[in-house]
């Protein structure tokens, strides 16, 4: 189920949006304190974060700014400023969303449901991938998830950029060994399920939704992506 964060420090509104959001079928965490909603992003992994921008502590700006250096987590800025220059900052700093207070909580849910909608594939440049929360740049041949460089043996990794590079097609062990291990490997092809294997528990924090691997009996395997072409 996934796990809508709210971040907000005036409880009347945060109790209300907890019970909107439960109703609708997601999970809630409640945090008051900007700081302490930034500690737990890994720990929570939120399919979207309703920020208020009037915080005690860190501000609403600086929260939004740590988790873009972390996270493509989608974001929905709250608060009573309803001047179009705070809007603007809202959405040129990197929220998804602005919600001007008071708020109808339909209204909200309605937004959230809205945004995860949106297919969770984006292409940021010529050489990197966005899945939810999986990065890959196949130029420098690194991949983070959650803003956190996996740490991949070289064939694990070349394993992943190659299915990723191609997301949403099958391929049989066979492909696999000629592609990525070369076509003059002669181990067993069982090196394949191995490497998938670990391959699974490396992106085991990544939700389901935003994709992986997945096993297709009897065919093969195949990187799953949500709005991949």
């Amino acid at each position: 189920m996934r796990t809508i964060m709210v971040v907000e420090d005036e409880p009347a509104i945060s109790r209300v949006l907890a019970a909107y959001i439960k109703k609708a079928g997601y999970e809630c965490a409640v945090f008051t304190q900007g700081e302490l909603a930034v500690e737990q992003l890994t720990t929570v992994q939120p399919a979207l974060i309703l920020l208020d921008v009037m915080l005690p502590g860190l501000d609403g700006w600086e929260v939004l700014r740590e988790v873009r250096n972390r996270s493509t987590c989608p974001v929905i800025m709250l608060t009573a400023k309803g001047e179009i220059g705070d809007r603007l900052l809202g959405l040129n700093s990197g929220a998804d969303d602005y919600i001007i207070k008071p708020f109808e909580p339909v209204e909200v849910i309605a937004r959230i449901q809205a945004i995860l909608r949106r297919p969770s594939h984006a292409l940021i440049t010529d050489h990197q991938k966005q899945y939810g929360s999986l990065r890959i740049d196949f130029k420098s041949r690194s991949v983070s998830l959650n803003g956190e460089t996996l740490s991949l043996t070289p064939k694990d990794l070349a394993l992943l950029l190659f299915l990723a590079e191609h997301p949403n097609q099958i391929f049989h062990r066979e492909q696999l060994i000629e592609r990525v291990w070369g076509i003059d490997y002669d181990g067993s092809d069982r090196a394949v399920d191995h490497a998938i294997k670990r391959l699974r528990q490396s992106l085991h924090p990544m939700p389901p939704e935003d994709g992986g691997i997945r096993t297709l009996r009897g065919t093969g395997y195949q990187f799953y992506a949500n709005g991949a072409d």
